[in-house]
């Protein structure tokens, strides 16, 4: 898998659920919601536009940020 950072403009606890749910529902990831940072790191075989579609889908800003090395 594929780890992969994300740009997401949440602002509270209701939009990082938002992103949870959208995730959830797309199915077959593994991820962390970085509220302060405004970041969501996802682990995931999809691809990174069919990410970024679904984190749109919150009505969010969402950008990508680029692959996350795992150490």
């Amino acid at each position: 898998f594929q780890k992969h950072e994300f740009f997401v403009d949440m602002t509270c606890e209701g939009c990082s659920n938002a992103v949870t749910r959208v995730l959830h529902r797309l199915g077959g990831v593994q991820f962390d919601i970085d509220l302060p940072n405004k970041k969501v790191c996802i682990d995931s075989e999809h691809n990174v536009d069919t990410l970024l579609e679904t984190l749109k889908k919150t009505g969010k800003n969402a950008s990508y940020l680029g692959e996350k090395t795992v150490q």
